[in-house]
């Protein structure tokens, strides 16, 4: 894997970011738009991690840390570079990133149906959290 490199985006990449999740991402979320990614960078420009291999795009991870809690969102592998520790590799980024401002529990939005991602998730030491559910409501 030492041709694979994992870091954060640049505002360049977020166009291109957006057209990878239609490939590699399950389902699709209210914030998956340009004006969504930019607010993101421009909040926490270190949020979204990037691997790349031999300078394409085959993974990402949203690493957002809210000062309380730090949350991962839209882990994504390109369907051609699957199993190849992409995916721990960003996960690995991304917790080292929370270890780093002070984080101390990593939570994870995995949708239920996605049942090809829970062992991935279950291998890196993730587990659905039985006594919670959450509440969402779309603003705006």
């Amino acid at each position: 894997m030492s041709d694979l490199h994992v870091g954060p985006a640049s505002t360049g990449d977020l166009g291109a970011v957006l057209d990878f999740w239609k490939t590699a991402a399950e389902g699709t979320s209210i914030s998956d738009d340009l004006a969504g990614v930019e607010r993101l960078h421009e909040r926490d420009p270190q949020a979204l991690l990037l691997a790349r291999r031999d300078g394409e795009l085959v993974g990402t991870v949203i690493a957002g840390f809210d000062g309380w809690r730090c949350h991962l969102y839209r882990l994504a592998v390109h369907p051609g570079h699957r199993r190849q520790g992409i995916g721990s590799a960003l996960l690995a980024a991304a917790e080292e990133r929370f270890a780093a401002l002070g984080g101390r529990r990593a939570d994870a939005m995995v949708l239920d149906r996605n049942e090809r991602a829970h062992p991935a998730w279950e291998a890196a030491g993730y587990g659905p959290q039985e006594a919670w559910t959450r509440w969402v409501k779309p603003l705006g």
